[in-house]
């Protein structure tokens, strides 16, 4: 009785495991699959950097090799992050199980998203290695998400697990003016390390992003750079050139407080932003001070300026801005003295401030006998910071500290800084060293930015030459224009300093003979 029965079963069991045997490794070759051809389309970047000098604005810091990582996207290009090719001389990437390097450029590059775009002098590499597809849609809280890269301490590919446990609105925070813009950031608790830089973050078989920062001193906070971010930037560099994301820069604050709804004649039904103080915009329709916006497009906004994105996820309306413009323009909805009413909202790139990065490019400077202008950078402020010259500069009340955030009050106003001590020569003895000095006046002309500055130095027929400086601690100083004329060549030549200014400040100096 139990004889047949048993062979019966055993048989059907012996059936099953193999059934399932042959699903598991079925299911385990399509993932192996999954994640080589992911492995397929990530890239080591090579970087050799010449970073500026703001400090010796006429060279550039000796070259240093940097390496982070690249994912192969549509149209045969690399996508990576900006800081990984910033300032690099040479770029050249390769393919994970190679031993040869690609040579490589940057064919557009967004500092203030940190992103950027590589082009091979090779096409044929993208015959083997195919596109990374992006998400449709932004990842859920808890998804399970793998990061791909080439981290410092090995040169083959790593891959780290994790899931995603938040997903925010927030600045880049690359510079202390806070001129990076702002974006959706994830966050992941994968392990993410100098060198992951630029790698893809994935979940299931589709990248959610590029792998961009970890917070330090914390364990295993990273942030990734959505999808949604990554297709404003190449749908921006469409035309050949990036311009930069939109956004409002009109102050705004929160509608928490009960007596200023009741200030303001609110239901209590009624809920958004607030607006502080508006931005001027000339000759177009503008918030005014106490509108509240309810609405960006269809997105109702709550009382401390954020929209819902999803069940589980809110972030600054301020993201939407990017994602509903049209025609320069962002529709909102806002409550005037008690009354709704729509606008249609003028949006432009964030404007550089006066003291604004160099964003890539290198300082323009000028030489005017043993004296070295420049323009006031954030790169060269936070140099100061860094060697604790910035408090005595705040005490001193220079603008270069106490205008960090403004704009500028007129069309190309920049500060114009004495980038360095004096080269040695007679001409400076007795005067104190005036690094860091913002200058105000030549000849009692005030000074709009460094082109303006060697203007005047170049028309200027007076014997002697004042130049007066920002800042409680600083004196005027005199030189006699023609012995200033006089000394430079030769101390250019003693310092090594290859040509008096920079191309843009030579252009302005030549354009007339000096007088």
């Amino acid at each position: 009785m139990f004889g047949p029965s048993s062979n019966y079963t055993s048989l059907m069991r012996s059936r099953i495991l193999t059934a399932v045997f042959i699903l598991l490794c079925a299911g385990l070759s399509e993932a192996q699959n999954e994640a080589a051809g992911i492995e397929n389309s990530v890239v080591k970047v090579f970087s050799t950097m010449r970073y500026p000098d703001p400090y010796k604005p006429w060279t550039k810091q000796a070259p240093s090799d940097a390496t982070g990582s690249g994912v192969v996207i549509a149209g045969n290009r690399i996508l990576t992050n900006a800081h990984v090719v910033m300032y690099a001389s040479e770029v050249q990437i390769r393919a994970n199980g190679s031993g040869n390097k690609i040579a490589a450029r940057v064919e557009a590059i967004a500092r203030d998203m940190d992103l950027a775009i590589l082009k091979l002098d090779d096409p044929a590499f993208f015959k083997e290695h195919t596109p990374l597809g992006c998400a449709a849609n932004l990842p859920e809280i808890k998804d399970a998400v793998m990061a791909f890269g080439y981290p410092v301490g090995g040169d083959s590919l790593s891959v780290t697990k994790g899931i995603v446990s938040r997903i925010e609105f927030s600045a880049y925070g690359y510079d202390p003016a806070g001129q990076g813009a702002a974006g959706l950031r994830i966050q992941v608790d994968a392990a993410i390390n100098p060198g992951n830089s630029g790698g893809p973050a994935v979940v299931g078989d589709k990248m959610i992003g590029l792998a961009f920062a970890s917070l330090g001193g914390a364990q295993n906070i990273s942030y990734i750079i959505p999808c949604d971010e990554i297709s404003l930037f190449l749908s921006d560099i469409g035309d050949g050139r990036y311009d930069g994301k939109p956004v409002m820069p009109d102050r705004l604050q929160t509608l928490e407080n009960a007596a200023l709804r009741t200030f303001l004649k609110l239901p209590a039904d009624t809920h958004g932003i607030v607006v502080d103080e508006p931005s001027a915009r000339a000759g177009a329709p503008g918030l005014k001070k106490w509108d509240l916006i309810t609405k960006i497009g269809t997105a109702p906004v709550d009382d401390q300026g954020m929209v819902k994105i999803s069940a589980a996820t809110r972030v600054s309306f301020q993201y939407l801005v990017q994602t509903v413009v049209k025609n320069g323009t962002v529709p909102l909805t806002v409550v005037r003295d008690a009354k709704p009413m729509t606008l249609d909202l003028p949006v432009k790139a964030a404007t550089p401030g006066v003291i604004p990065p160099l964003d890539g490019a290198y300082p323009s400077y000028f030489v005017y006998g043993p004296m070295v202008f420049s323009s006031g950078s954030i790169e060269y402020l936070g140099g100061l910071m860094r060697n604790n010259q910035g408090g005595l500069l705040s005490i001193a009340g220079t603008s270069l500290v106490t205008r960090i955030f403004d704009q500028p009050r007129f069309p190309g106003e920049s500060l114009v800084v004495v980038a360095a001590p004096f080269f040695p020569h007679r001409l400076a003895q007795g005067y104190s060293n005036p690094m860091g000095y913002v200058l105000r006046r030549i000849n009692g002309v005030a000074v709009k930015n460094l082109n303006h500055l060697v203007e005047l130095l170049r028309d200027n027929t007076a014997e002697y030459v004042t130049m007066e400086f920002e800042g409680a601690f600083t004196e005027t100083i005199v030189f006699s224009h023609k012995e200033m004329l006089a000394a430079t060549e030769d101390i250019l030549t003693d310092n090594g300093v290859r040509t008096q200014g920079s191309p843009d400040t030579l252009a302005v100096w030549n354009a007339k003979g000096t007088k």
